[in-house]
Formats: structure tokens, sequence, C-alpha cells
């Protein structure tokens, strides 16, 4: 019997799972680390006409900040057996690991956002966005959130960490993820560039695009000319 791991290997969903995906209205984002990804999905979400797809885990419950997860709004908390029952029944979006946990998103999230005339919102990865839109590109619109420029990023950055020794420990490790994220979505023609400056304006902006995503915007080609910068600036190491 095949455990997990080999079933994910070239995973591809089912017909009736990819159909769905195809008829939905969906929100990617990605964004580097510090950009405030989370701040700015949870004022959209807020808004009518959004959904927050929760995603499906195989670890178990945390205390965040004192307070034990919720199963259903932090994440579906699943059993290996459960997890593999959905992956053989091709139900899942795509499907990742993490340590020794999987994480992925289930149809059922998709058809609940469908039925209420909703637009899904998911944060996700790079490949995550790309295992999207190999099965719906034409439902999907990705948003890559940066800070408006270097200083601002490792201020951001800064003060996640206790001090600035711990920091210094994990700068080189932080930084060489952000310049292969950043050289990823540059390299790819299909995202939007969100500059996270201000926050009722980045909401603003994002709203405009989920809902006339084909439509060229102006700010677009001025968004990714500061995720150029931001990656020069990062490159060369400025402190």
């Amino acid at each position: 019997m095949e455990n997990i791991e080999e079933l994910i290997q070239n995973y591809t969903p089912g017909a009736n799972t990819a159909e769905t995906l195809a008829k939905s209205r969906i929100v990617l984002f990605v964004g580097i680390v510090a950009a405030g990804k989370d701040t700015v999905i949870g004022k959209l979400e807020k808004l009518d006409g959004y959904r927050r797809v929760v995603t499906c885990t195989t670890r178990p419950l945390r205390i965040n900040d004192g307070v034990l997860e919720t199963d259903g709004f932090d994440y579906h908390f699943l059993s290996m057996e459960e997890m593999k029952r959905r992956i053989d029944d091709r139900e899942m979006i795509e499907i990742n690991k993490f340590g020794s946990n999987f994480y992925g998103a289930h149809i059922d999230e998709f058809i609940t956002a469908q039925r209420e005339n909703q637009i899904a919102l998911t944060d996700i990865d790079v490949n995550g966005i790309a295992s999207f839109r190999k099965i719906a590109p034409e439902s999907v619109t990705a948003l890559f959130i940066v800070p408006p420029d270097y200083d601002t990023w490792r201020s951001r950055l800064r003060q996640r960490y206790t001090s600035e020794d711990v920091f210094d420990e994990e700068w080189q490790e932080r930084r060489d993820i952000t310049i292969d994220e950043l050289e990823h979505a540059l390299a790819a023609p299909y995202y939007h560039f969100i500059i996270n400056d201000d926050l009722e304006r980045a909401v603003r902006v994002i709203d405009e695009i989920a809902h006339k995503p084909d439509e060229f915007n102006l700010h677009d080609e001025d968004a990714r000319q500061v995720a150029t910068d931001l990656l020069a600036d990062i490159r060369a190491g400025i402190r």
C-alpha cells in the first residue's frame, strides 16, 4: 500500500476537482517575510465577497500567544489516514510536506466559496502558485506583497527577533530565501506586485485587481520596479 509521500509524487487532482477549481475565483498571496502579507489578508477578508481558504494539515494543534488553535479556523487538522484518503480520492488541490507533516488545500473550501459567490483567498508559496495555475490558470490571480524599500523591510524584519544577535544569526538565511522568492516572481509575467506602504491603499488596490484581474493596471509597472530595486539592494547587502 502506498504511503502519503509516494502518493504526492507527481500528484494531480481528479477531473471533478480540477473542474470545480476552474469555475472558482481565486486570489493567491505570496510575499517576502515581513512584507505584511498576513495583515493585508486579514484586512481584505473582512470585506464582503471574500472567503479565506483554511488549509488542511496533519500536524497537531499548537498554542499561539497563549491561545490554542481552533480546528476549522486556523487549519483543518487531519489524521494521516484522513489526509491519505483525500489524496487517494484526488480531492486535494496541492499537497506539500514540511518537516514530518503534510499541508494542502482541499476542494471543499472552493466549493463553499462558489456557493456563497465569494472570491477565495489564501497565502501560499511560489511553488503552490505554479500548482494552482497548472490546474486552472484563468481562475487564479497571483499577488506578490513587497515592502516599499529595503530599509523598511529590514526594520520590519528586525522587529521579529528578540535581539540583534539573534537577528544577525538568521539574517543570511532570510536574505537568501528572499532573493530566491523575488527572482522567481520577477521572472514570471503573471504576478501583480503590491507595495505595502499604506495598508488601506494596498487593500484597495488588491480589491480592484481581484475584481478585474485581466485589466492592465498602470500601478503594476511601478510596483514591479519597486520589487526590482528591492532585489538589487538586498543583493548588494546594504545594511
